[in-house]
Parts: C-alpha cells; sequence; structure tokens
C-alpha cells in the first residue's frame, strides 16, 4: 500500500533540513496506524513529516526531499527496510542520512543486522512515542552537531586519507563510501591511534553520552568500517582487536 507524501512543507536544501525551524523527517511504514502515530508524536514536537507506506516511495523521496532523518520500519511487503538502508548507503547523495530503524523483532540478530547494514539506530515495536522522538533528537543532534572553527585537516599515512572537512575516504588511491557513524568511527581512531578503547569509551565519545544504543552496536560498526578499510578485513592491520580490551587504531606498522 503506498501512501502520499504529507506535510512536506517549503523548505528546500540541505541547509533547511539541518538547521530550519522545523526539520523534516521522512517516515517509512506499511501499516497506516503506526505512520499516523510517528507523525503525531514527530509534530508535537516541532517536526514536520513525509510519508510512505512502501520502501520504493520511501527511496524516492528520500532522494528527492533530503530530510533531515529517516524514521523506517524494517518489515515490509516488496522493498523490505533492510533494502531501502541498503539502497541509501550505497548511493552518495544519501549515505550520510540518519536512519532510525522501527523492528518488531526484538532479536539481538535482527537488531544487528539493521546495524551492519547501516542504521544509526532501532526502536522495538511496540514503542513509545515519547522514546522514538527522544532517540530521534539523540541521533540529529550526533549527526548534526557543528563542529568548532579548525585548519583543513586531512589524515594521510599508509594508504588510507581521510579528509575530515569533505568527509572523503580514500584507500590506496580509491574513494570508499561510509556512512556518517562509520566515518566519525574512523575519525575518532585517526585521532587517537595506538591507544585501545573498550565498548563503553567508544560509545560515550563516538555515540555521545546519550546515546541508547547497547555496547554490541561498536562491535558492528568496527565490523563495517573493516570492510571498507581494510586490504584483508579478516586479516585488519589498521584497525585491530585487543582482546578481552576493545579496539586500537594502529600505526606502528604502518609506512608513511
Amino acid at each position: 500500500m503506498s501512501s502520499m507524501v504529507a506535510n512536506s512543507g517549503t523548505a528546500e536544501g540541505s541547509a533547511a533540513t539541518r538547521t530550519g525551524d522545523r526539520q523534516r523527517v521522512l517516515v517509512i511504514e506499511d501499516e497506516q496506524d503506526i505512520r499516523e502515530l510517528v507523525k503525531v508524536g514527530l509534530e508535537r514536537e516541532g517536526f514536520t513529516t513525509l510519508e510512505a507506506g512502501d520502501g520504493e516511495l520511501g527511496l524516492r523521496l528520500a532522494r528527492r526531499e533530503r530530510p533531515a532523518a529517516i524514521i523506517l520500519d524494517l518489515m515490509m511487503p516488496g522493498m523490505s527496510g533492510l533494502d531501502v538502508c541498503r539502497h541509501l548507503r550505497a548511493d552518495e547523495s544519501t549515505a550520510q542520512l540518519p536512519v532510525l530503524m522501527l523492528t518488531a523483532r526484538a532479536a539481538e540478530a535482527d537488531k544487528v543486522v539493521g546495524l551492519e547494514i547501516g542504521a544509526d539506530d532501532y526502536v522495538t515495536k511496540p514503542f513509545s512515542p515519547r522514546e522514538l522522538t527522544a532517540r530521534l533528537k539523540a541521533v540529529l543532534r550526533r549527526s548534526y552537531r557543528q563542529p568548532a572553527e579548525a585548519p583543513h585537516e586531512v589524515y594521510d599515512r599508509g594508504g588510507l586519507r581521510i579528509d575530515f572537512d569533505s568527509y572523503e575516504v580514500h584507500v590506496d588511491g580509491e574513494r570508499v563510501t561510509l556512512s556518517l557513524r562509520e566515518f566519525e568511527l574512523l575519525r575518532f581512531f585517526a585521532r587517537h591511534p595506538n591507544r585501545v578503547f573498550d565498548r563503553g569509551q567508544l560509545l560515550e565519545l563516538v555515540w555521545g553520552p546519550d546515546t541508547f544504543v547497547e555496547p554490541r552496536t561498536v562491535d558492528v560498526h568496527v565490523r563495517r568500517l573493516r570492510r571498507r578499510i581494510e586490504r584483508d578485513d579478516a586479516s585488519p592491520e589498521r584497525l585491530v582487536t585487543v582482546r578481552g580490551v576493545g579496539y586500537m587504531f594502529d600505526e606502528r606498522g604502518i609506512d608513511a
């Protein structure tokens, strides 16, 4: 079942999406009553909403409207939420849009799958509209935090080049596309090489103190990041595991 666009507002472009008084959120959910519940909760908190009743329409709206964030149902007929998220992350124009996934499955494996594909957070049905809005606000704060003015910063060592201003990453001269959370994690490690951080520290320092996600989230993002920056992610050389402690960005064996 498809749903027409509702409450799209008049603001255009990323500046309006990020800094306007009423941020737009795209809700992709095939059950109309849940869409209405989410819409009412969001608009009560000052957001405007775009709605899609299936994955295909939701993907088109995401590419055309560039909302501030996407609330995405995991299980939908036709194109599932997982498929939508895969397409979003594979498209450079939408790769960094924050995605909050709704799932009726409470099993850890289902949550991990969503995070593996690139969701920034998840909420399990049935949910409280207040909890959903709180998590959305946390995702938005983390995603659109304004950096302080600083000189142009680039990490370039051992075949890995990270441009902290343009959010571009190259491995051995080839550009790789990262989600916003993956980029933030890589940036943190590159700025703190040869130091071991456990999951709790990474959640606090990268996700932020207002995060709601579980420590398992760190493992998922590390695996995704390894697949993109390591020459062999089965034997990582840059982002290594310190068994029983946590993870470290190892520069000691990297030639400058």
